[in-house]
């Protein structure tokens, strides 16, 4: 069985650099060399290193080349595929891979909290269990999915949710939807799989999309001219989707322009519908024109958003998107 490792670097590919700090040295062949038990798995493991970058670094026109990439390894045989990057842009990136990835094989992300030169590096062992996911035949079928600490995530429900702790990596609306136990890989849960979606790399250079925290005594001043510069919007609103009253009307004005998706900057949780009726509630904002992003973290909308944009969807379009994914 062959596995395609493709290495971007991050904290787990990092070493000393002369009292400056960790940076990014390790290619795919030190990483493995450093994974006890990675042998006996019996996987022929091909490594595809590439530049190593810190993963606030990435783009998307980068994934989105790295998932064609897999796609034709897949094409030529592989069985799964893993990817290696820092942890900060990991449930970016996952997500991505996942709209886009056509395949039943698993494609696996991991990454490592502790880098090799701290005691207790989780590295190692978030690669091991990367492999093992990707090679088993119960990780079929679910998409892009993230394996760290020996919980599988799925793509469409992982975030980041610390700094520093090796079980960063949370799903708060759905929890794991598996565990690496034993060397064995268990999947308790399969969630539906939606229809990829086809975009030319090149698209998301046409495609930029917003992302606007709503604050305490907001006045939406930074949002002057925003729609001139952008071709989406996303709004992180309270609660359940909603913005002071006298940003209502500016919201409003934006969407008149672009498509704007409302979701949470709580973490967990979705944007309601029609519970709340006030001005710069999610029913005013849904009738000034905002899109309701539902259980979507800001995020993963803006991806969406901007992989719609890049795919040249129209306002139906990506209003039947966000209702099928949100």
């Amino acid at each position: 069985m062959r596995i395609v490792l493709y290495t971007l670097g991050g904290t787990i590919a990092m070493a000393g650099a002369g009292g400056r700090g960790v940076v990014a040295r390790l290619g795919g062949a030190e990483l493995t060399a450093a994974v006890p038990g990675l042998a006996e798995i019996g996987v022929q493991l091909a490594v595809q290193d590439t530049e190593p970058v810190p993963s606030a670094d990435l783009t998307f026109r980068r994934i989105a080349e790295l998932v064609a990439a897999a796609d034709t390894a897949v094409r030529e045989g592989a069985a799964g595929v893993v990817v290696t990057q820092g942890t900060d842009t990991l449930e970016e990136t996952c997500y991505l891979a996942d709209l886009l990835w056509d395949r039943d094989e698993p494609l696996v992300f991991t990454g490592a909290m502790r880098n090799p030169t701290l005691a207790g590096p989780d590295g190692p062992a978030n690669l091991l269990a990367a492999v093992r996911v990707a090679t088993s035949d119960a990780a079929r079928g679910l998409g892009a999915l993230a394996v760290l600490d020996d919980e599988i995530h799925a793509a469409r429900f992982v975030r980041k949710a610390h700094a520093t702790a090796t079980g960063a990596f949370t799903s708060p609306d759905a929890g794991p939807i598996g565990h690496v136990i034993e060397g064995a890989v268990r999947v308790l849960t399969r969630p539906a799989r939606l229809p990829a979606l086809t975009v030319d790399p090149a698209g998301f250079d046409r495609a930029r999309v917003g992302l606007y925290t709503a604050t305490l005594d907001d006045d939406g001043g930074l949002l002057a001219g925003l729609a001139d510069r952008y071709q989406g919007l996303v709004v992180a609103g309270y609660g359940v989707g909603h913005v002071p009253g006298a940003l209502a009307p500016v919201l409003g004005t934006v969407a008149r322009s672009i498509p704007v998706v409302l979701t949470s900057r709580t973490g967990g949780g979705s944007v309601l519908a029609h519970t709340y009726g006030a001005v710069g509630s999610e029913a005013d904002l849904a009738r000034r024109g905002l899109l309701n992003g539902g259980l979507l973290s800001p995020y993963r909308a803006r991806v969406l958003l901007r992989t719609l944009l890049a795919a040249g969807a129209d306002g139906a379009a990506i209003e039947a998107q966000l209702a099928a994914r949100r």
